[in-house]
């Protein structure tokens, strides 16, 4: 009887905890989508400047309109010079705001950082929004198939690895001495779980969610706050604008709602859509499917375009 009880006892404390951590589960979800859209914090308390890397289109430069819109100025980094004072030209004259236009191209390293550190200096950086990023191929691709692969491996380490520490080297030291500030880290879908045929891309993203797990555990103690932001599908030159959808977010769209979820979460997939894409995903897709021989190659079936086409595609320019 003694054995028996014991095992009903371990039993009921297993399922209490187990439901405990659903219930726990819930009503952070809850929090983050669904109270954050009545109450959010104000991010002019971080300070009076954001910078937004990867910021003339997509998830960037809808992050730099959104934080403006919500009474920052912003400071925006981006390799095109015109497309920069596009941009700051559409966020003076709707939201009356300031701007500065730091030209950088993050595929050229290390050299484009003591620019980039001289332009900051006299500014209060309050939010940074670590964004830049490429791709390789439009298409599920083996790694083997990577055009020009000598240059555009390093391209892509140097755009969407050594971005994230560097510009964060830049701006947090000053957020530490006013003891507080806000980091994002603009991670994907492809860096919460590993993604054959998207291996460097992947390998990339999942480098971003760890520092930026790491780094806000290293800060919080100082004020600081580092978000970690993973979507999935968002219309931009990246996905090759696929129409928007309830699978498919807007880029303006998704950036409001995940802005909304700062100070709910430091981890978070952007939109209550793209988190239960995130929970069916890990249901159906679990890892020893997603990574067995079977389901590569009828991915790589789906690639409508012949790996060598990439040769002729200039599409390292992409940003997030």
């Amino acid at each position: 009887m003694l054995l028996s009880d014991t095992l009903a006892t371990v039993g009921v404390l297993t399922v209490l905890w187990h439901l405990l951590r659903l219930l726990w589960s819930c009503w952070r979800g809850f929090s983050q989508y669904f109270i954050s859209q009545f109450w959010q914090v104000d991010l002019r308390r971080y300070g009076q400047w954001a910078v937004v890397t990867g910021a003339t289109s997509g998830i960037g430069k809808a992050y730099a309109i959104e934080l403006a819109r919500r009474g920052l100025d912003i400071i925006l980094v981006s390799r095109s010079e015109e497309k920069l004072k596009t941009v700051a030209k559409e966020i003076e004259e709707i939201y009356g705001r300031k701007t500065c236009i730091i030209r950088a191209d993050f595929t050229d390293g290390h050299s484009i950082y003591p620019k980039i550190a001289k332009a900051l200096q006299e500014l209060e950086i309050g939010i940074l929004v670590n964004n830049v990023g490429i791709t390789y191929s439009e298409h599920f691709a083996y790694f083997l198939e990577t055009p020009n692969a000598h240059k555009k491996i390093t391209n892509i380490i140097n755009c969407n690895m050594l971005s994230v520490p560097q510009m964060s080297r830049l701006v947090l030291p000053f957020m530490v001495t006013r003891g507080r500030g806000l980091i994002v880290n603009i991670s994907s879908e492809t860096g919460v779980r590993s993604h054959p045929l998207l291996s460097l891309y992947s390998a990339t993203k999942l480098f971003v969610t760890h520092f930026s797990h790491c780094l806000h555990a290293e800060y919080k103690s100082k004020g600081i706050i580092v978000q970690c932001v993973a979507p999935f599908m968002v219309s931009t030159n990246m996905t090759r604008h696929r129409p928007v959808s309830y699978i498919t977010k807007s880029a303006q769209g998704f950036v409001s709602e995940a802005l909304n979820t700062v100070g709910y979460s430091t981890y978070t997939s952007g939109c209550l859509s793209h988190a239960l894409q995130s929970v069916v995903l890990t249901l159906l897709l679990p890892d020893w499917l997603r990574l067995s021989s079977f389901f590569i190659q009828q991915l790589r079936k789906t690639s409508d375009v012949n790996p060598r086409e990439n040769e002729r595609r200039e599409i390292m320019g992409k940003e997030e």
